[in-house]
């Protein structure tokens, strides 16, 4: 049993090694310019090896980016020492500074291709979800979330992935720029929220604290 227990774990870390290596590949070289080939030679592995850990390209893709997705959800969660105005800031900047390393990947996946395979759209859905939900939480709410308050930071998430995605291939402004812009955009958004839905009350001087002094 020890001895299994052994091989088990030898096997688990080689598998993360491996999509740890594939999550370094794919953020700097959309899916299709990356093979088989490349990958096992990365790895200093037979491409036999690499298929005994994952059947196809594909698998091996996915399964990066489900570990990419959240190591991103990790970085964003906020601080709840923080006020809710530095928690937003520094998630956002959190947020930039993932996907400014893995530009490449985040635009191939944002632009389509591989990114429109139903298992990935479901792994991107999902981390969208947890942080649609952790903005929720964090707002200084004083009555239950409405259905309308998370349609809008549903549009504020995809607000966020296309001016970020757009940024990413100009790179017109700088990042300080554009964090500032999502937030300002953020209160504006809950704002709206507020003043479309009469159930939904929220404490915006506490949200907005400090808001327009860049940290």
């Amino acid at each position: 049993m020890a001895t299994a227990r052994r091989a088990r774990l030898t096997t688990d870390a080689r598998r993360e090694q491996l999509v740890a290596l594939g999550g370094e590949m794919f953020s700097e070289r959309p899916f299709d310019d990356v093979s088989i080939d490349d990958i096992a030679a990365a790895a200093g592995i037979s491409k036999g090896l690499l298929y005994h850990y994952f059947p196809s390209k594909r698998e091996f893709y996915v399964a990066g980016v489900r570990a990419a997705a959240a190591q991103l959800r990790e970085v964003v969660e906020p601080d709840p020492e923080l006020p809710p105005p530095e928690r937003l800031r520094v998630s956002l900047e959190a947020y930039l500074d993932y996907v400014e390393h893995h530009a490449e990947g985040y635009i191939a996946l944002m632009r389509g291709g591989i990114g429109s395979d139903a298992e990935v759209r479901e792994i991107v859905e999902e981390s969208r979800t947890v942080i649609i939900d952790r903005s929720i939480a964090d707002l200084p709410l004083k009555t239950d979330p409405t259905t309308l308050l998370r349609l809008a930071m549903e549009g504020w998430v995809g607000y966020v992935e296309a001016t970020s995605l757009s940024w990413l291939e100009r790179r017109a402004v700088p990042r300080e720029r554009l964090r500032e812009l999502l937030f300002n955009t953020f209160l504006v958004v809950v704002g709206a929220a507020v003043q479309a839905d009469p159930a939904l009350e929220l404490d915006l001087a506490a949200l907005a604290g400090g808001a327009g002094q860049p940290q």
